[in-house]
């Protein structure tokens, strides 16, 4: 196939706006300039001790073949078990839960399964870059419906009613959300099933940051009446355990679709690493008291990083409700554009944060920090962007 071809296959798919500024950021410090990155939403923190002893377990004990595709049982009933307990989710995990390397690959699982060339998903904005990018990848198309500052980004039935189509087939929703950190009410919730449940629609739940959450209760839209037939929730281990680079997430979904989904799985990655799902198994089964310290860690940070960046004049930055970031409001500083002000932070002040408009309409005149990373690192990036603001 020419490459000219190959090429306009992806000409509506662009780089991970994310990885780009990660790259840039690596670029520089090989020149020897002082990044502080603030960028990525990585938790800093090892991966607590249990899990990683079951990983290292599995490995020396020989179990590094091939697993069933689906998931290890004890994994899925884990899984399984964890839904009920947490989520009010009540499944088969022999059947409606899939195993997958990531949680993005459990999103990409979904996105492949519900939707084909021809369709529409939903997506409200700002949301997670790659997911205009998998609708694409399926041969669908992303409609996206801007979410506003001015109402703190809070969702509406009427906002995604009117960006309904004949065409659309399902809604993705980030709950928590990045890079916003709102956390979904129950109002906003119950708009979203309204929306799937009147017009023969399915959700796909995304709620990778579900304990990483400092105020509002959790909810699961699979949960609501008349949802777990027509939701896939999506999850993994990566933020909430500190367990990024073990690439472990999963998917819940009613019986037909997840036997779709398995298909998928067979034919791309066939399953997840085996030690793998056995760290998964300790995380799940574990003690959990590291997952609250690492909450509560943050939870400090954040308010590290609200407060002084609240100092800056030009800078709005309200207090995330969960996740790992917060959105900054820069309309105030005279440049409305957040790709430049991002290229003007990471030149003048060495700090690397991510442009607003990468997660999407309503992300102009933001820029997204994460504070996945210490308190000193935090208080100098705090200190360097207000010197540079100064020199202004």
């Amino acid at each position: 196939m020419p490459v000219s071809r190959v090429a306009s296959r992806f000409a509506g798919i662009e780089k991970s706006p994310t990885y780009a500024i990660l790259d840039l950021a690596a670029e520089l410090r090989a020149q020897g300039e002082s990044i502080l990155d603030l960028n990525g939403g990585e938790p800093d923190f090892d991966t607590p001790g249990h899990i990683t002893a079951e990983g290292i377990e599995a490995l020396s004990g020989g179990f590094t073949h091939y697993t069933p595709s689906r998931g290890l049982p004890e994994l899925l009933t884990a899984v399984g078990d964890k839904l009920l307990r947490d989520n009010d989710l009540a499944v088969d995990p022999a059947r409606q839960v899939v195993v997958t390397p990531s949680a993005k690959h459990a999103l990409f699982l979904s996105v492949m399964t519900l939707l084909g060339p021809g369709d529409e998903l939903l997506v409200p904005t700002p949301s997670w870059v790659s997911y205009p990018a998998m609708a694409r990848l399926a041969g669908a198309e992303p409609v996206l419906a801007p979410l506003s500052a001015d109402n703190g980004f809070r969702l509406t039935r009427q906002l995604l009613e009117q960006r309904l189509t004949p065409r659309t087939r399902a809604l993705l929703i980030n709950n928590p959300n990045n890079p916003t950190g709102n956390v979904l009410t129950a109002d906003e919730a119950e708009a979203v099933a309204g929306v799937a449940r009147d017009h023969d629609l399915f959700v796909i739940t995304d709620e990778i940051y579900e304990k990483v959450r400092f105020r509002g209760e959790h909810l699961s839209i699979a949960a609501l009446p008349g949802m777990a037939d027509r939701t896939v929730t999506v999850n993994g281990f990566s933020k909430g355990y500190a367990m990024t680079g073990w690439r472990l997430g999963y998917a819940a979904a009613p019986e037909d679709v997840s036997a779709q989904m398995l298909k998928v799985q067979q034919h791309t990655v066939g399953c997840a690493g085996s030690f793998v799902q056995r760290g998964g198994l300790g995380a799940l089964r574990g003690p959990q008291e590291p997952v609250e310290e690492m909450r509560a860690a943050y939870e400090f940070r954040r308010d590290l990083l609200v407060k002084g960046l609240s100092g800056i004049p030009g800078l709005v930055c309200p207090s995330p409700d969960a996740a790992l970031y917060v959105f900054c409001d820069i309309g105030g500083t005279g440049c409305a554009d957040p790709t430049a002000f991002t290229s003007w932070l990471l030149r003048e002040a060495k700090v690397a944060v991510t442009p607003g408009s990468a997660f999407g309409p309503g992300g102009e005149r933001h820029i997204r920090l994460a504070f996945a990373t210490d308190e000193q690192t935090l208080r100098e990036a705090v200190d360097r962007i207000h010197s540079a603001m100064e020199r202004l």
